[in-house]
């Protein structure tokens, strides 16, 4: 058990999604900032088969040096499942035969960093509203808008914000026909994404027709729903943003791509990327990205935290006057890794590591307090 006044905080990493490695890093990182005075950790792994574990090895690694890296959270230990039982902050060990043995792991909140589908999207969100179990980060609605590309995008739209020219596709329709209609309405060069993934997994440039259908196929491999977007000339602006009533945003930053753009390999495996915080921006654009990144983090109905993601656009690519800030998308989930731009923001912004993670968990209980105190009531006659 905790020792008195502290709280457990079950850090909840690995998952099913392509993002498995980049959220044990995060996972790592954010359980070493936790103040070990207020909190204890209860390390559990998802396994990129969907099981649950008890990563009591994760443990013993968290309190020696050395490099944040993935190994540092095993993924084996105890099975374990969290019971959709309002009322009951625990894990129950699993037996072989996938039965509940009376002993169990109890906590207090939650802090989820599953990154992408299978986490990020609304699934485990919802398991934990079953539950009655605080957490932190998005309810089920702002994760599911803000993790599928398309219904981001629509949300946008309704919001009035400016974004990039795009068409979503779904698998099984006819590829020839998208092709001829992002040629005709988007031109080359395009890009193709995936509609629920992030880390710029599966993402791909194309500049010709050859290029447009492979990474059509590429996409496809990591999800039956995918965006065709035009290619924007720009600079790329991150603001994190913090709380939900009224919401904060963090200083702007500039992401300067080692690459055609900011791709996987420049996020987690090469040193290319440079990360600017603050970014080199007039006080007046600074305040208008801010503005814009509560708009479209309230468009996705979001909470708590989120990474929104911009170009700068200041000239077209035929010369014509530019956009101005085009938003790209809201990461309910941003990166928590050691070299992630969302903790880095909110260290600039006078927000220390450690401090973030104790807001975001004072959000998270005070949201649990809240709808405990409507749960179960009905309209009256």
């Amino acid at each position: 058990m905790a020792k008195p006044g502290r709280l457990r905080v079950l850090v909840l990493f690995g998952g099913r999604s392509a993002e498995h490695d980049v959220s044990r890093v995060s996972a790592v990182a954010a359980a070493r900032a936790l103040d070990p005075a207020r909190y204890e950790v209860v390390p559990v792994a998802i396994t990129k088969d969907g099981r649950w574990l008890l990563a009591g090895e994760a443990r013993e690694q968290l309190g020696g040096a050395g490099e944040m890296l993935p190994s540092a959270f095993r993924i084996e230990g105890t099975p374990v499942a969290e019971l959709p039982e309002p009322g009951r902050r625990e894990l129950v060990p699993l037996d072989a035969g996938g039965s509940a043995p009376a002993l169990a792991t109890p906590f207090d909140v939650v802090l989820p960093l599953l990154h992408g589908p299978y986490g990020e999207d609304g699934t485990v969100q919802g398991l934990f509203e079953l539950a009655g179990v605080p957490y932190v980060g998005s309810g089920v609605v702002g994760s599911a808008v803000a993790m599928d590309k398309v219904m981001m995008k629509h949300a946008f739209t309704a919001a009035g914000l400016e974004l990039a020219a795009w068409l979503a596709f779904r698998e099984g329709h006819d590829v020839d026909a998208l092709v001829v209609d992002a040629e005709r309405r988007l031109g080359y060069p395009c890009f193709v994404k995936p509609a629920n993934l992030g880390s710029s997994v599966g993402v791909s440039k194309a500049t010709d027709r050859d290029g447009l259908h492979a990474a059509v196929e590429l996409a496809l491999g990591f999800d039956e729903w995918i965006v065709v977007e035009e290619a924007i000339v720009g600079r790329e602006i991150e603001v994190g943003i913090l709380g939900d009533d009224p919401p904060r945003a963090s200083v702007p930053g500039e992401i300067v791509p080692g690459a055609a753009f900011y791709s996987y390999a420049d996020k987690y495996e090469r040193d290319d990327a440079k990360l600017i915080a603050p970014a080199p921006l007039s006080s007046g654009q600074a305040d208008d990205v801010r503005a814009l990144a509560i708009r479209a983090f309230e468009a996705c109905r979001c909470e708590a935290m989120a990474r929104v993601d911009f170009f700068l656009e200041e000239r077209r690519a035929d010369g014509g006057p530019g956009r101005g800030f085009v938003v790209n998308e809201v990461n309910t989930i941003p990166g928590f890794t050691p070299i992630s731009m969302y903790p880095r923001l909110w260290e600039e912004s006078g927000v220390p590591y450690p401090q973030l993670l104790d807001r975001l968990i004072e959000l998270a209980l005070e949201r649990q307090d809240r709808r405990a105190r409507r749960a179960g009531r009905q309209r009256e006659q």
